[in-house]
């Protein structure tokens, strides 16, 4: 018995590996592809303005020494050789190694993305729950009119907004930056300049995933168990709490995990709006001027995490409802 499912369990990871191998490859050749026939001259992004007042044979001879005149094939098997040897190649714009360059940036939008990903479905949850305990009552309404009314303001706009009246009026925060000068390693003033970005990515998330945990939760409540321990006696929040947010766990994991993309759509968003140095400005930059090795890098980051979060969240589902190892449904989808 025990032998046998550790064959299933090892036979489950290789087809999850073999599975998220052939997924990164597909985006590797999609986003090699698209980013090549996009219009625009990456000459343009390594030689800035002397781009124009090159002769046609110059700019062939810089094409060949950036092996930008091979065949897309060949380019694309020359950048697969070189990448599974740790060599990503050459960031165009800022002319050094491109896994150079996203390096130190990481740890900011790492910073920055899962705070804002812990903060709202932590916040959300916590919405939810009171929409739940009082449900078609004055403060039910007035969350979900207010929560669809902030959801639907523009993050850009919002942004703007919050830096005139905090940055710029009542200079209470800075309005870019992950830190002053010379201090990296201060905590509080890399809180500081977090506080306005989290503010627009929680406000642009957090009552879209709040409405679906609260309408999960109302359909919950309606259960028969539901009902048999009213009778015991057991008041609605011991109930909303024991038993229908435990029933209900392995929904929030999979919202979770699906808002992965969601999330970090919102981190490019905040990173853009209040200049945050971090992937998601750096990868809004690198399509604008067509350094493809560095693009390559910051989509294959992010779809690496958007594959493995799901993996890891169908992993969470199945310890925490073990009827999915047989049905292989998640509760996202009952």
């Amino acid at each position: 018995m025990i032998e046998n499912r550790k064959t299933q369990l090892l036979k489950k990871t290789g087809l999850r590996l073999l599975g998220f191998l052939f997924t990164m490859l597909i985006l590797s050749i999609v986003v090699f592809c698209f980013a090549r026939w996009a219009p625009g001259d990456p000459l343009q992004s390594f030689y800035g303005d002397a781009v124009e007042s090159m002769t046609s044979e110059e700019l062939g001879a810089a094409r060949s020494r950036l092996g930008l005149d091979a065949p897309l094939h060949v380019q694309y098997a020359k950048w697969v050789t070189n990448a599974l040897g740790g060599n990503f190649g050459l960031s165009l714009k800022y002319k050094k190694a491109a896994m150079d360059v996203v390096t130190p940036l990481i740890g900011n939008t790492l910073i920055l993305g899962v705070t804002a990903y812990l903060l709202v479905f932590a916040l959300a949850t916590l919405l939810a729950v009171t929409c739940a305990l009082h449900e078609d009552t004055w403060l039910d309404h007035i969350i979900c009119k207010i929560g669809t009314g902030i959801y639907y303001l523009p993050p850009f706009w919002l942004g703007v907004v919050l830096v005139l009246i905090f940055s710029i009026h009542l200079r209470w925060f800075p309005s870019s930056g992950a830190y002053d000068i010379g201090k990296a390693g201060d905590i509080l003033n890399r809180i500081r300049h977090m506080i306005l970005p989290l503010i627009v990515m929680i406000v642009s998330h957090l009552w879209y995933y709040a409405y679906m945990i609260r309408n999960k939760l109302l359909d919950e409540l309606r259960q028969d168990y539901v009902f048999l321990a009213k009778e015991k006696g057991l008041t609605k929040r011991q109930i909303v709490w024991r038993h229908c947010l435990r029933n209900v766990a392995p929904t929030i994991v999979s919202i979770m995990a699906i808002s992965i993309p969601h999330v970090l759509s919102g981190t490019y968003i905040a990173e853009s709006v209040f200049n945050y140095p971090g992937i998601g400005a750096l990868s809004i930059e690198s399509a604008k001027y067509h350094d493809y090795n560095l693009l390559m890098i910051l989509v294959l980051i992010a779809g690496a995490l958007v594959v493995l979060s799901s993996i890891a969240a169908q992993t969470i589902n199945e310890i925490i409802d073990p009827r999915m190892k047989e049905t292989g449904v998640s509760a996202w989808q009952r």
